[in-house]
């Protein structure tokens, strides 16, 4: 019997996305990574507003994190691209991901921070009391209220140059972003300071883009495949599986962030909070044996048995 035919790759890769600055940004990446890897193949970007780029209301309000995704994600279903670029972190954790496309490839992960902005050049500690945070994310939210209690966080949506175009106005006196997201627009001059991971935990996916194909695409998912980055495969896979099994919300303050050490040792840590980030539950395993799914189970379990369940639940979304 004849080896099969090795796949032709395709002439032509149009890639799918959100039209914001970032995301756009996020595509350039993407372009140069394939065209290093395969010089052959051009690329066309496709970009599309989401409806969470519209709307600047409480995400609970319009599907919570699917409005990021889900027109790329028909332009996807429709052909009208070949290939969608999406931040992890806003990829819904509580479902699958649409029948008929499966994830490509990860790629290497960024920096996964928060970055406080501050005009006058204060740290977190240094803020008076009553300054005003602009932000949004129910994460962020919580853990400033477990932590900073004496802070006030006012509502900020829209993208990074926007928020600061707010900040400038006087909205807020200062913000908190990802400094990922703001190295992709080449605006880390604005950073006052960098919050640690202990300090400040991070989404599920963060710094992590995922490229997502129709899965009968093979010649495509062939292409992009080698652009992986196996750590943020594991690291993501961990993340999104406790994602999943907590059934999180878009109200849900879910914050969890796996690692991989020198070694190569996995481990997963997470926190579950109430909005006023007065109940903080935690857990924090080593992977050892386990697969990246299992662990992101086992953490999980670990927090629902701590009560995470009733918490999450009890928030209205």
């Amino acid at each position: 019997m004849s080896a099969p035919e090795p796949l032709r790759s395709p002439e032509l890769i149009r890639i799918v996305s959100r039209d914001s600055p970032m995301a756009l940004a996020q595509v350039e990446r993407v372009r140069a990574e394939l065209r290093a890897l395969h010089p052959a193949i051009a690329t066309e970007v496709v970009p599309v507003k989401t409806t969470g780029d519209r709307w600047m209301g409480a995400l609970s309000q319009v599907e919570g994190k699917g409005a990021f995704t889900k027109e790329v994600d028909a332009a996807l279903l429709a052909g009208e691209a070949d290939l969608a670029v999406h931040c992890v972190k806003d990829i819904p954790g509580d479902r699958p991901l649409p029948a008929g496309t499966v994830f490509a490839a990860f790629l290497k992960r960024d920096d996964v921070r928060d970055a406080l902005i501050h005009p006058g050049g204060l740290t977190l500690d240094e803020l008076p009391a009553g300054t005003r945070i602009g932000t949004s994310s129910v994460r962020r939210i919580a853990q400033l209220a477990a932590s900073h209690p004496q802070l006030t966080c006012v509502p900020m949506r829209g993208n990074a140059n926007r928020r600061m175009e707010k900040l400038a106005a006087g909205e807020a006196d200062a913000l908190l972003l990802a400094v990922s997201g703001l190295e992709r627009i080449g605006r880390t001059d604005v950073i006052t300071q960098i919050l640690s991971t202990d300090e400040m935990c991070p989404p599920i996916g963060a710094g992590v883009l995922a490229l997502q194909c129709r899965e009968d695409d093979t010649a495509t998912i062939d292409a992009v495949s080698g652009l992986g980055d196996p750590a943020a495969f594991r690291e993501t896979t961990a993340e999104r599986m406790l994602l999943h099994v907590l059934q999180g919300h878009c109200n849900s303050p879910i914050a969890g962030l796996a690692t991989t050490d020198r070694r190569g040792e996995l481990s997963l840590r997470a926190c579950v909070f109430t909005p006023d980030g007065k109940t903080v539950l935690n857990a924090h395993e080593w992977a050892g044996p386990l697969t990246p799914e299992t662990l992101g189970t086992s953490v999980a379990v670990a927090l629902l048995r701590q009560g995470a369940r009733e918490l999450i639940d009890g928030i209205a979304h």
